[in-house]
C-alpha cells in the first residue's frame, strides 16, 4: 500500500530546465514528490529519473505547453483535483527581445498567454484547493523588470509587473487563510530563456548574471523566512520596504471625490 508524503506533492512549470529543473531538485531534497510540467518530455524525464535516483520521492511528468488551451486546462483540472499537491511554482515564461512597436504580436500573444493566462489559470486553481485545506504555497517567478520597465522591453516588462501585482492581491486574499504566497524577482539569471528571446546574456557585464542555483537558493532562504517578495540580490531589505511603505502613502489620496487643485488652475 502507498503512503501519503506528509509534505505532498510540489507542482512545478516549466521543470525541464534552468530555474524550473533546479527548484525541482532543490524542493526533491526536502522531501516533496514532483509533479513536473514542461514541454520538452526527453529532458523531463531525464531529470525524473535522476531525482527519484538520488531521492526517492515520486516524480511524476506531464508534457504540455501552457499556451495551448487544452494542455493548459489538463494541467488545471489536475490542481483542482489532486489534494497531495501542496504547492505550486508558477515558473513557465518566455521572454522577447525588441520593442513592443517592433514586436510580432503573435509571439507577444504566445508570452501573454504563458507568462499571464497560464499563471493565473493556476493560481485560481491552486488558492482554490489551497485555501479550503488551509495549507498550502503557492510561489510565482517574476522578475525585477517589474521594479525597473525602463530597463526592459514593454511586453515582458508588463507581463512580470502583472505577476507582482497578482502576487500582492492574492497574499491578501489567501494568506489569512494558512497559503503561503510568494513573489521571487530575480535579476538576470544564467538560463536558456535568454537564448531563446534572441539574447546573449554573455554580453551584460558578469556582476549583473547570477548563477541559477544561487538564485534559487536566495529564494528559498526567502520562502522559510516568510516573505511574500523576494529579491535575490537585494542586500538591504530595508531598501524593499521603503518602496512599499512609499507606496503605501499615496492610498489616501489615490481616490477621492475631488480632483487635486493643480488640475483646476487655469490655463495659462
Amino acid at each position: 500500500m502507498s503512503t501519503l508524503n506528509a509534505k505532498g506533492t510540489a507542482l512545478i512549470t516549466g521543470a525541464s530546465s534552468g530555474i524550473g529543473a533546479t527548484y525541482a531538485d532543490r524542493f526533491a531534497k526536502r522531501g516533496y514528490d514532483l509533479l513536473l510540467v514542461a514541454r520538452d518530455l526527453d529532458r523531463l524525464e531525464s531529470l525524473a529519473t535522476r531525482l527519484r535516483s538520488e531521492t526517492g520521492v515520486k516524480v511524476e511528468v506531464v508534457k504540455a505547453d501552457l499556451t495551448d488551451t487544452a494542455d493548459l486546462l489538463k494541467v488545471e483540472q489536475r490542481l483542482r483535483g489532486d489534494a497531495s499537491i501542496s504547492l505550486l511554482l508558477n515558473n513557465a515564461g518566455v521572454a522577447l527581445a525588441g520593442t513592443l512597436a517592433e514586436a510580432d504580436l503573435q509571439g507577444v500573444d504566445r508570452m501573454i498567454q504563458l507568462n499571464v493566462v497560464a499563471l493565473t489559470h493556476l493560481a485560481s486553481a491552486a488558492a482554490q484547493g489551497f485555501s479550503t485545506a488551509g495549507r498550502g504555497a503557492i510561489i510565482n517567478v517574476g522578475s525585477v523588470v517589474a521594479l525597473m520597465p525602463e530597463r526592459f522591453n514593454a511586453g515582458y516588462a508588463a507581463t512580470k509587473a502583472y505577476v507582482l501585482s497578482l502576487t500582492q492581491s492574492l497574499n491578501a486574499e489567501i494568506s489569512p487563510l494558512g497559503v503561503q504566497v510568494q513573489a521571487v524577482l530575480p535579476g538576470a539569471t544564467r538560463t536558456e530563456i535568454w537564448a531563446r528571446s534572441g539574447v546573449d546574456v554573455n554580453t551584460f557585464p558578469p556582476e549583473m548574471v547570477m548563477e541559477v542555483g544561487e538564485m534559487v537558493d536566495a529564494a528559498l532562504a526567502g520562502f522559510d523566512q516568510g516573505e511574500w517578495v523576494t529579491i535575490p540580490s537585494l542586500a538591504n531589505a530595508a531598501d524593499w520596504e521603503a518602496a512599499i511603505a512609499a507606496r503605501a502613502a499615496l492610498g489616501p489620496g489615490l481616490s477621492l471625490s475631488s480632483a487635486a487643485a493643480r488640475y483646476k488652475a487655469p490655463v495659462a
